[in-house]
């Protein structure tokens, strides 16, 4: 027995398990707010859009009989009788449009607050000076306190390496060309010899 409650506590405490909970619950939140959004604030005046151009319960008279019973007065009696009830689908459908189009508002909203808080972090990381940094720094005399010199010194530093890859890339291409013309190609042989009787040719 001992070793059961252990067992369930340690499942009780996983960080998934606390992690869903969580989740339940704020969704059970979530999902009575969006539903009172949309059926106690958008649905009633769609209803009242609807009933302007189409009378009033202009959705709960749009009704199929397929099989009518009446009354003893001789009334439509819907409960007795089998029908499509289109008013009802249609507003089934209302509701899931208007619950879809306020999640689709608030995740939107969520995500851009997401997006805008990783973009500050990000910059504050970029405008941030690791220790590695500051070591570079100082081995190169430089205050890493003083702004406008660490600004100058990463800007030297760029032109530097600018400079170094430009370097290392026209040696890469001299390497090459120089590779090329020691292991001469069928196509670079066919050339010369094409320059040489087009000189003799001349």
């Amino acid at each position: 027995m001992k070793k059961f409650f252990k067992e369930f506590g340690q499942f009780i405490k996983r960080g998934n398990v606390l992690d869903m909970a969580v989740g339940i619950i704020i969704g059970s939140a979530f999902t009575a707010i969006v539903t009172a959004l949309t059926g106690k604030v958008l649905q009633p005046l769609i209803n009242w859009v609807l009933s302007m151009l189409g009378g009033k319960d202009a959705l709960a008279s749009a009704v199929t009989v397929l099989s009518p019973a009446y009354d003893a007065e001789g009334v439509l009696d819907l409960s007795a009788s089998i029908y499509i009830d289109w008013g009802a689908f249609i507003t089934a459908i209302i509701n899931f449009i208007l619950i879809a189009l306020v999640l689709f508002f608030i995740i939107r909203t969520i995500n851009r607050i997401s997006e805008a808080n990783k973009k500050i972090k990000t910059d504050a990381e970029k405008g941030k000076l690791t220790k590695e940094d500051k070591k570079e720094l100082k081995a190169n005399g430089v205050d890493y306190k003083d702004k406008t010199a660490v600004s100058a010194y990463y800007a030297d530093k760029k032109v530097k390496e600018e400079a170094a890859a430009e370097a290392a890339k026209k040696e890469a291409e001299e390497k090459a060309k120089a590779e090329r013309l020691a292991n001469p190609t069928t196509e670079d042989l066919l050339k010369d010899i094409k320059a040489l009787l087009e000189k003799q040719a001349k």
